[in-house]
């Protein structure tokens, strides 16, 4: 492979990354994030198998996960509905889901399990406890 294709594939995927961890609550799909870079769905399959550890679906997965997760540890008011919907998924069973796979829990019983971790976190970093 010419040393140009390899960095014009680089250079894609890199935009690629970019535009994902941007635009993740989007209805993004390999077609449009190929659009927006001028590329092929093809040839940014190829960018992603190339220089990435995941496909382009895992990678969006994977940024909607984490971003679901910090959501509803830091974020406790919003309804897990709403963090469905914030992180681009439209129905909130297909959410929960998701979520239960990457994560092993419900959203809300991930939330709940991140609050208790906090409150005894807190708990041990009081002066004078026992820690």
């Amino acid at each position: 492979m010419r040393p140009e294709t390899v960095s014009a594939r680089r250079r894609l995927y890199l935009l690629a990354r970019v535009l994902v961890a941007r635009h993740y609550r989007r209805e993004l799909t390999l077609d449009v994030v190929a659009g927006a870079l001028a590329s092929s769905p093809r040839q940014l399959q190829r960018a992603y198998a190339q220089f990435g550890e995941m496909t382009f679906r895992e990678d969006l997965f994977a940024r909607r996960m984490a971003a679901a997760a910090d959501l509803l540890q830091e974020q406790r008011s919003i309804p897990v509905a709403d963090v469905a919907r914030l992180v681009g998924y439209r129905q909130a069973p297909h959410f929960a889901r998701a979520f239960r796979r990457r994560y092993g829990l419900s959203p809300a019983r991930f939330r709940a399990s991140s609050c208790a971790a906090a409150g005894r976190r807190q708990a041990a970093s009081w002066p004078g406890s026992a820690g």
